[in-house]
């Protein structure tokens, strides 16, 4: 099916029916879009004009205020969401006398109904854009494009329209009011996926979502997507009530389908005055679905209160900071609570709010407030609360509040008229399987406790969607021989029986004689130096060392123990163990001089026993903190070291791209191991005996966020009890993952090879001599790009190889099928293909022999060998940008700025034209600071880009005689070879007074032309 005609059918869609969608074919240019939306601000504000429509000065004004909103995508958003989720517009009138009004350009509480209106535009041509910038599908809420739509025909795959989605962004067509889009959507038919907008083109595949309806079944079709998501209200209700605005990341997040559907279902039983649980598996973003879901109640004229209610300080901490994140731009006030005195204060008075606290500030007001004998001021500020109509939301709801609180409270807020309501969220449901030991009639299971589940999405469900990654599991630990030899040598067991019994069982029987001879069989240094010595020069697939994004990359690591004591001895031996010359693998260091980067966090008491201790250990390893990365934070500021060191694991700002700002591994015993969301921790080592099957899940769930390429599954690594940790793991991802495991979990070394070794094999199979080059001519093509198919499967298998064990044993090598010099040289061969396939595009837009085209933006995990990343090098300047939080300049220290430095001068080895402009960039901003507060550096250069690259064309244009948009139309349809099409204009040409013959004039055009294409415009877009 052709694109175009694609484009009929959807728009088709859209009208027809129950749609209130207008179709507008007369909307294609920038001058138009403008038009439309004038007449909409003068259609919705009739009254707020009185008579006076806008007038050309005005709408100059309003244009030149939008164009300031629409700088980035996040500002957008921000304004978009507007006071009282109404954006408007302030206007000066040109009419003195009128004086200063609000325009309302958009009113997110009326959706499908009041002022709203909805039209469809296609074939939108950007102004100034390039030849052939054409944009598909666009929706307009009340004339704003919020709403974007990129398709192919089924003969590509869908990720050649979320690529044309990039290279539209990269170039910056997303700016003017298009710079106001919250929502793409890209599909070739058949497969279709929708992701938050970023101009800046800061798109993760990764995040690319499908929906599902409310059983979990995929629509893929993009008509059936259109029916179901794009509908009137769905549309708005996606970028008006589904978008959330994260004032950390400084991002737009929209929501996933399941977190939608839980959404509705939480509505809908509060309705009928129900409360229950949802089950979503833990990394599956319950925070966000819990804050949306706490908001969204409030709107309930029936619910005076929404209490979130968490467990623990450090958790209450991690989540009101999330809390803070979302609701920054939002309505709903959202408020954490800082003392149980302030906790009153919120429930007593008439703001209909949602609170952030911690059951145990709940549990101290309402013991207060039970007494025998109250005070008079006890008993009113005790009406004043049971008066209120509450709702709770519960964080780790078979955690967070034991039954037999959960009957306090609600006994607390149970009166004549009302009754409280309460939603669980939950990764880990108990069941029946893993139930509570029974307290007389309390609930021993979620179910019982909070009642139905109101929504599923379990971790298999999660796996076939992306929205999280499987587990790659090594149990490690002595061998099953070795405990029988124990059990045979402590005499438990005979020769001949030993064999009959279960390792678990063994396990178990050998390591309790050990324990009770005072000989701790994995509580002890020699142990712990093994699992060190695995952690630092074992693990350099699984923490990423061996990716070639670029130089200063890394995943990071969790180390789990059992108790304070062992956390701390591990600290201690760590630093031994890094500082000792030779300890740590010269490959290591080569790659990461200061791999790795330790912590500590544990709860340091203040008169338990052990108290002391803790204390000066903790304020040790603050000191080495300090001395790590410039804080200066002591044992009074343990709130604060913690929140710092969540945000540098979590790496959500900027500054925390840079490496010097960067952790490598915590040590924790349960912190972090519930409730934590850092993208970029890969791998989880766990020093401990096995634990329950929902606290197991909660620690994996900890790795399995996705976070980029090269992040295939989260890493598991058991260090005790391995045939016992075997069988915990099998029964905990069995009652999880909604039956088996064989979906969750990553293959087992010997299948990884054998596909790796298939992939060697077939590129092997081209007989290609390596000395030489690949045939790349058109008569060849076939075979060209079965060859780049088959190196990009080579490269795909090896990325995954890396992460096993046995992988260190056995690197790339001849046993494997191919060795590193020969890899090298496919390498360089790969690279000319791919660049001659580039060049050598098949004509027509849907030719069916595009099918088989490999993906020529495919990013080598690999193969390749590290270079300087451009995105590093943007990040690290961006890291040196100040915020709009920051009070004032930061001071750029004399060794950040002889990196940055070092990395654009690296970078700028490959590509001297944009290096260039990095290089102004970084200076400027060492002169003025203050210039570049709160900009998006990958916009600034994107704006210089378009900026030297109208100058060079201009100037070019004027010296040969030609018109600008000539010169740049021809760029664009030009393929790397001689340029054949500019004729120019020979008389223009000499009536400027220059010489030489036509011939000779054509000639020298086309020379300098390709000297201009390949030398100065080219190196502008090659990223």
């Amino acid at each position: 099916m052709l694109e175009r005609t694609m484009e009929e059918r959807l728009i088709e869609v859209l009208t027809t029916g129950e749609s209130q969608w207008t179709y507008r074919p007369d909307i294609k240019t920038e001058a138009a879009l403008w038009q439309n939306l004038r007449e909409k601000l003068n259609q919705n504000n009739l009254a707020v004009l009185d008579g006076h429509l806008i007038t050309d000065s005005e709408m100059l004004q309003i244009k030149n205020y939008l164009l300031d909103q629409a700088a980035t995508t996040y500002k957008a958003a921000c304004w978009l969401y507007g006071e009282n989720r109404i954006a408007q517009i302030p206007l000066v009138r040109e009419d003195a006398s009128l004086g200063t009004i609000h325009l309302k350009a958009i009113n997110n509480r009326e959706i499908a109904g009041g002022t709203s209106s909805y039209e469809v535009i296609n074939q939108y041509a950007p102004e100034g854009g390039e030849r052939d910038r054409r944009f598909d599908v666009t929706l307009l809420i009340n004339g704003l494009p919020l709403i974007h739509i990129e398709l192919k025909s089924q003969n590509y795959p869908f990720m050649d329209a979320f690529r044309q989605v990039q290279k539209y962004a990269n170039e910056g067509q997303f700016r003017g009011l298009f710079g106001l889009v919250q929502m793409f959507v890209v599909s070739n038919g058949a497969q279709t996926r929708y992701i938050a907008a970023d101009s800046s083109g800061q798109l993760n595949p990764k995040f690319l979502i499908r929906w599902v309806d409310d059983e979990n079944k995929p629509v893929e079709d993009y008509l059936d997507f259109t029916r179901q998501v794009l509908n009137i209200p769905a549309a708005h209700l996606m970028v008006g009530n589904y978008s959330v605005i994260d004032s950390e990341k400084k991002k737009v997040l929209i929501l996933r389908p399941y977190q939608i559907h839980a959404i509705a279902k939480v509505r809908l039983a509060s309705c009928t005055h129900e409360s229950g649980f949802v089950w979503h598996t833990t990394g599956s973003g319950k925070t966000l679905t819990s804050y949306t879901v706490t908001k969204n109640l409030l709107e309930i004229p029936s619910v005076d209160k929404t209490i979130f209610l968490i467990d623990r300080k450090d958790l209450d901490q991690k989540t009101t900071e999330d809390f803070m994140s979302y609701a920054q731009h939002d309505v709903i006030d959202i408020r954490d609570t800082e003392s149980t005195a302030d906790l009153e204060r919120k429930l007593s008075n008439k703001d209909r709010i949602a609170i952030v606290t911690t059951i145990q500030k709940l549990q101290r007001i309402l013991r207060r407030l039970n007494v025998k004998d109250p005070s008079p001021k006890l008993t009113r500020l005790k009406e004043q609360i049971q008066s209120k109509r509450v709702v709770f939301v519960v964080d780790e709801c078979h955690r967070a509040v034991a039954p037999q609180t959960k009957r306090e409270i609600e006994k607390f807020f149970q009166s004549s008229k009302y009754s409280s309501l309460w939603y669980g969220f939950t990764g880990t449901p108990i069941f029946q399987e893993n139930q509570r030991v029974s307290l007389g009639d309390t609930p021993r299971t979620t179910k019982e406790q909070y009642g139905e589940c109101l929504h599923r999405y379990t971790i298999k469900e999660a796996l076939k969607d992306g929205s999280v990654l499987g587990f790659q599991i090594q149990t490690l630990g002595r061998s099953a021989e070795t405990f029988q030899e124990l059990a045979i040598k402590l005499g438990l067991y005979s020769k001949e029986d030993v064999e009959s019994v279960s390792m678990s069982q063994l396990e178990r029987q050998v390591i309790s004689v050990y324990e009770k001879k005072g000989k701790p069989f994995y509580d002890n240094d020699e142990h712990r130096l093994k699992v060190i010595d695995y952690i630092v020069n074992r693990s350099e697939g699984k923490l990423g060392l061996y990716s070639s994004r670029g130089i200063g990359y890394a995943y990071e690591g969790i180390l789990t123990c059992s108790s304070i004591k062992e956390a701390q001895r591990y600290y201690q031996l760590f630093q031994e163990f890094i500082k000792t010359p030779g300890n740590v693998k010269e490959s290591i260091r080569q790659r990461l001089p200061d791999f790795p980067k330790i912590a500590i966090t544990y709860t340091v008491g203040e008169n338990e026993e052990g108290a002391m201790v803790n204390q000066k250990m903790m304020k040790q390893s603050l000191q080495d903190y300090n001395d790590m990365f410039g804080t200066k934070f002591g044992l009074e500021d343990l709130t604060a070291y913690n929140s710092d060191l969540n945000k540098r694991l979590m790496r959500k700002q900027a500054k925390y791209a840079n490496r010097d700002e960067q952790l490598d591994l915590v040590i924790v015993v349960d912190r972090l191991l519930t409730g934590f969301d850092a993208p970029c921790l890969s791998t989880i080592f766990i020093d401990r005996p096995p634990m329950k099957p929902q606290h197991l899940i909660q620690a994996f769930s900890r790795t399995n966020r996705l976070y980029d390429q090269g992040k295939r599954y989260g890493q598991i690594v058991t260090m005790q009890y391995p045939a016992n940790y075997a069988e915990a793991i099998d029964n905990a991802l069995v009652l999880y993952s909604n039956g088996g495991t064989d979906e969750v979990s990553a293959p087992v070394w010997e299948e990884a090879k054998r596909q790796f070794q298939e992939a060697a094999k077939g590129l092997t199979a081209f007989h290609v001599d390596t000395n030489e080059a690949l045939d790349l001519r058109e008569d060849n093509r076939d075979e060209i790009i079965a060859f780049v198919k088959a190196f990009q499967s080579v490269d795909r298998t090896l990325a995954a190889l890396k992460v096993y064990d046995e992988y260190e044993d056995d690197p790339v090598n001849n046993t494997l099928g191919l060795n590193q010099d020969q890899l090298d040289r496919y390498c360089a061969l790969y690279k000319n293909a791919i660049e001659w396939l580039r060049q050598n595009k098949p004509c027509g837009k849907d030719d069916n022999s595009k099918i088989n085209l490999p993906d020529i933006e495919y990013e080598l995990e690999s193969v390749r060998g590290i270079e300087v990343n451009y995105k590093y090098v943007v990040a690290l300047i961006q890291s040196h940008v100040l915020t709009e939080e920051d009070e004032g300049p930061k001071p750029i220290s004399k060794a950040s700025e002889e990196k940055v430095l070092k990395f654009i001068k690296l970078y700028s080895q490959n590509n001297p034209v944009l290096g260039e402009i990095l290089n102004n960039i970084w200076l400027e901003i060492n002169l003025n600071q203050e210039s570049f507060r709160g900009k998006d550096i990958l916009i600034e250069i994107q704006g210089r880009i378009r900026q030297i690259r109208n100058v060079k064309i201009k100037t070019f244009a004027q010296q040969w005689g030609l018109s600008a948009d000539q010169v740049r139309a021809e760029f664009e349809a030009w393929n790397g070879r001689d340029v054949l099409m500019l004729v120019g204009d020979y008389d223009q040409y000499i009536a400027a007074g220059r010489e030489g013959s036509k011939l000779q004039y054509r000639r020298e055009l086309r020379k300098a032309t390709t000297k201009l294409f390949q030398e100065e415009l080219r190196p502008l877009t090659q990223f």
